[in-house]
């Protein structure tokens, strides 16, 4: 494939839906495409080698959260490790429940479009990871990676998440809808949640399958994404799924990697302490201070800490 030397050096932050798919367009290279898919969706394509094909669902106002020059998060891997990508990405939320975007994945089953690689990878987040489960189906044998998705959001079988209302005129019931049916054709899926957020608990819950492996992720909140991007454990979770070497005990070792991130330490303290658990918050502090991952808000904290055990 003969990229523009440029692609993956290119900002395309600041960027509205229109002038970014046309610059996306530009940048795939002649081998490559950015199609639209109706006024809400578009499908960016980077072809490599036919080997492992990484599939990603994003949305458009989030890439910038992602990604400084607001690129596709698949690019990354693209120029790293030489996978295809093909991006599907919304202008907003729509969970991707869309005939033209039903018709895409149709197109991609009948042309034998999957056939040509030996991996092909779902990934997406939230909204984005219910899209990754549901089409997965388009491709038997894939493999999945979901953080936090929901299930369905049609009101028989989920009246209890009121936190997209908006939704519940939109079929969930049709062509590519309930997530964890579709993961049947699916090699193996992992899904990462925070059990503290009780509605992502309940939907991951109806992931339960023998080809899912369900893994916590507490104290992530609805940031997880962005955290675990942000510790470098995405990237080694895709390539570990790829090589097929994922397993529990992997997940958890790359999973590590957050006892140094201050944001997630910080994030812990504040539930310490808003829970009064004092002497567990010093010890945490002091932790965190004494290998130098605690900067000034934990001997802050540490101070007031003290000060509250010995008023005197």
């Amino acid at each position: 494939m003969q990229d523009s030397p440029d692609i993956f050096d290119t900002d395309l932050s600041g960027l509205d839906w229109d002038a970014w798919c046309e610059r996306a367009n530009a940048l795939a290279g002649d081998d490559g495409y950015a199609e639209p898919l109706g006024d809400a969706h578009a499908a960016v394509l980077i072809e490599r080698e036919p080997k492992t094909l990484l599939v990603t669902f994003e949305t458009h106002h989030r890439l910038s959260e992602i990604s400084p020059k607001a690129q596709p998060l698949g690019w990354a891997l693209t120029k790293a490790l030489g996978w295809s990508h093909l991006c599907l990405i919304s202008k907003r939320d729509t969970w991707f429940r869309d005939g033209m975007v039903y018709g895409y994945f149709d197109r991609l089953i009948d042309d034998g479009f999957f056939d040509e690689f030996d991996e092909v990878i779902f990934y997406g987040a939230g909204a984005c990871g219910y899209a990754a489960a549901a089409f997965s189906v388009a491709s038997p044998g894939a493999k999945v990676v979901m953080l936090r998705p929901q299930a369905t959001l049609d009101p028989r079988v989920t009246e209890w998440d009121d936190r997209y209302l908006r939704m519940r005129r939109t079929s969930f019931t049709n062509r590519y809808g309930y997530a964890p049916d579709m993961l049947d054709a699916a090699s193996e899926a992992v899904l990462l949640y925070d059990p503290d957020i009780d509605l992502d608990a309940m939907h991951a819950a109806l992931f339960t399958r023998s080809n899912v492996l369900k893994f916590r992720t507490r104290h992530l909140g609805y940031q997880s994404e962005k955290a675990l991007l942000r510790m470098g454990v995405i990237f080694r979770l895709l390539a570990q799924i790829r090589a097929g070497k994922l397993t529990p005990l992997s997940l958890a070792q790359l999973y590590r990697k957050r006892r140094d991130d201050t944001p997630y330490l910080f994030s812990v303290l504040q539930r310490l302490m808003s829970e009064e658990r004092d002497l567990l918050a010093m010890m945490h502090c002091r932790n965190a201070i004494a290998r130098r991952v605690g900067g000034p808000r934990f001997r802050k904290a540490l101070n007031m800490l003290r000060a509250k055990q010995d008023p005197q």
